[in-house]
């Protein structure tokens, strides 16, 4: 038996407004004016009707359809789920109804998606992935027990803390760089500590992710059919599909036959009797890890590169973060709260993305999601912003 396992990533930034460096120190009112709330709510309320409305909707149908034998789980950010409280609470209620059919898993994260666990010290990205387990408990009365750090983020140190704060698995990227010659398409184990990992396999989620629309693509039209038996020929025990939510609507607009192709794709999966559908629970309670990684450095599911060069690999972006960390001793020094909450929402990943000076397909994601004219553009206002956080601790 093989098992399909399929994981989606649904967040949502908190994008800056524009700061000039006149502004710094001077009389701006509240911290939560750096964000550009008109902008957000408006990308938000896009997004949710373009894709998560939608495929919501199609996936609970899709469920129902066949018995539960469909089953799909989410890492649910806790920017995003502000986002649907305060916005569009409907999003939320639908992601609760998928919850409810029990083919529905739910993962754990950091809930500001940030990039805590590349501190020096876990003490921060602990106490955000507390803030996350405690969301998920009172809004959907559930403990998840799989661990998905911001953007797949992984290692050896990851690992340890993940499994001392109980998690019985983690869901990284499926990378030649720790595997060499072995295959993602099992379970594997961390060199120090017990624990399950999930490896992404990055081809064929990407075959949907990235590639699902562009006709130069060898591959393409990509059908449900055509997939399927991608699958079936597949080895190993799991073929984990992980990927952005907005693929569905968003990333492949309607018009691409995206959401014709997943209609019909659990149907196709499910006409081959040795493959089946499980939630990343079922998938580190069924199988057992068949050897080691040893991840001495960070890796991602992020870039051609897969490391952590997407938010650290120019000295703009390595500038940004270590006064990131800088201020957040001076905020925890302080005590207050409401600039702790501040500081804690320019930790999310999304910042330090746009401010990447990488070229060729990974520049053209960068500059697809950023609002900023540019990558420099985005730097000066980002740091201009923390630069008057920083007068504002004292």
């Amino acid at each position: 038996m093989t098992s399909v396992c399929i994981y989606f990533e649904v967040h949502q930034p908190m994008r800056l407004n524009r700061f000039s460096v006149f502004n710094i120190g001077g009389d701006n009112g509240h911290p939560s004016n750096y964000f550009d709330h008109k902008l957000n709510q408006q990308i938000f309320e896009k997004v949710a009707h373009k894709c998560y409305l939608p495929t919501n909707n199609l996936l609970l149908d899709l469920i129902n359809k066949y018995d539960g034998k469909f089953r799909i789980s989410y890492s649910l950010t806790g920017t995003f789920v502000d986002y649907c409280q305060q916005h569009l609470p409907e999003v939320l209620d639908s992601f609760k109804e998928l919850f409810k059919t029990g083919a529905v898993d739910l993962i754990e994260g950091t809930y500001y998606h940030s990039l805590s666990s590349l501190y020096d010290e876990l003490d921060e990205f602990e106490e955000q992935v507390k803030m996350h387990r405690q969301m998920i408990k009172r809004v959907f009365n559930y403990k998840p027990r799989v661990f998905r750090n911001t953007e797949a983020i992984y290692d050896n140190r990851i690992a340890k803390k993940v499994a001392e704060m109980g998690y019985k698995g983690i869901i990284t990227e499926g990378t030649e760089k720790i595997l060499h010659w072995r295959s993602p398409n099992y379970l594997y184990k961390p060199v120090n500590t017990d624990l399950k990992v999930l490896l992404r396999n990055y081809t064929l989620s990407d075959d949907v992710g990235f590639r699902f629309s562009a006709q130069q693509w060898p591959g393409h039209p990509l059908t449900a059919d055509k997939y399927a038996q991608w699958m079936s020929r597949c080895e190993g025990d799991l073929v984990n599909l992980f990927m952005d939510y907005e693929t569905f609507g968003e990333h492949h607009w309607d018009d691409t036959g995206i959401f014709g192709f997943l209609s019909h794709f659990p149907g196709e999966v499910l006409k081959y009797k040795h493959i089946d559908f499980v939630t990343v629970s079922e998938a580190v309670e069924r199988y057992q890890p068949v050897g080691d990684i040893d991840v001495p450095w960070a890796i991602s599911w992020a870039d051609e590169e897969r490391d952590v060069s997407t938010w650290l690999g120019n000295d703009m972006q390595v500038a940004c973060f270590n006064e990131l960390k800088n201020i957040g001793r001076k905020v925890k020094e302080k005590g207050d709260k409401d600039l702790g909450d501040t500081w804690r929402r320019l930790q999310t990943s999304d910042h330090l993305y746009y401010v990447s000076t990488k070229g060729m397909e990974d520049g053209a994601v960068h500059a697809y999601f950023s609002h900023y004219d540019g990558p420099y553009d985005g730097f000066i206002n980002y740091m201009n912003i923390l630069q008057d956080l920083k007068q504002k601790i004292g």
